[in-house]
């Protein structure tokens, strides 16, 4: 039910809304997924946290810029920022620099990461690279799970997702191929067999290690899920976290080797 209301309102506001209208989505949910960082790796800093949501969530908009320099001076004002905030608002000292590192890795993981999806939807073929992506995420997911389920045996990386299995992140890539293929001949015949290989390979592995990423992080911090605001799905970093690795290789596949093999 959680899928079928959220779906079509991002493919919508990816097909019929403007940039701006993407980015104020997923603006929203870059603020969800910073207050659940906050809440698993920093729980006893809720006033950071409401900081640091609107200011993360601030990146996500910093495409519209348009200007490198001014972008790398916003980002770089975040960070002295944040150094000072907690320079001063200092709970432990013996972990001040372990919450240092916790507040700069949720900036660089979530906001930093899925800005690329706004600098994706803002170049040609935007809208459907990112249709790309989701359906290479969702492919990759089902028909990991579904094989994994059928011919797992043998444990991936079992220190940090026991239930995954070798069959089955081979099963997702297969999917991933199946999924550039559909967009190939449906919505998006401007992608050569060669991108169409290419894209489902390199975003599909990079999808799963996004997903062993955040449940890596999980473990770490001792929770099961990142939230609960999604019903049935767990927190958004548990939506998000293969979409979160695949958006920047997406960008800069699309820009630096799309219509040039």
């Amino acid at each position: 039910m959680t899928a079928l209301i959220l779906l079509p309102v991002v493919i919508l506001s990816i097909v019929q809304g403007s940039p701006l209208l993407f980015a104020g989505l997923l603006g929203i949910f870059t603020f969800i997924g910073i207050k659940e960082f906050y809440s698993m790796a920093l729980p006893d800093r809720a006033f950071e946290s409401w900081w640091a949501a609107p200011c993360g969530t601030l990146l996500i908009f910093l495409p519209f810029l348009g200007q490198e320099k001014l972008i790398l001076a916003v980002i770089t004002g975040l960070f002295l920022a944040f150094g000072l905030l907690f320079l001063f608002r200092i709970k432990d000292i013996t972990t001040a620099a372990r919450d240092i590192s916790y507040a700069t890795l949720c900036f660089l993981y979530i906001p930093l990461l899925l800005m690329h999806l706004v600098m994706l939807r803002l170049i040609p073929h935007g809208p459907e690279w990112l249709l790309v992506v989701m359906l290479i995420v969702m492919t990759n997911d089902s028909a990991a799970y579904y094989s994994g389920s059928a011919f797992g045996k043998h444990r991936l990386y079992p220190m940090v997702s026991p239930k995954k299995s070798i069959e089955g992140a081979l099963g997702g890539l297969v999917g991933s191929i199946g999924g550039t293929m559909l967009a190939k001949f449906t919505f998006f015949p401007q992608l050569s067999m060669v991108d169409a290989l290419l894209t489902a390979i390199i975003i599909g592995i990079l999808g799963q290690t996004g997903d062993l990423f955040e449940s890596l992080l999980k473990r770490s911090f001792g929770v099961k899920d990142s939230g609960s605001i999604i019903p049935g799905h767990g927190g958004v970093l548990d939506r998000l976290d293969s979409i979160i690795f695949a958006a920047p290789a997406t960008y800069y596949y699309a820009i630096f080797v799309f219509d040039r093999l």
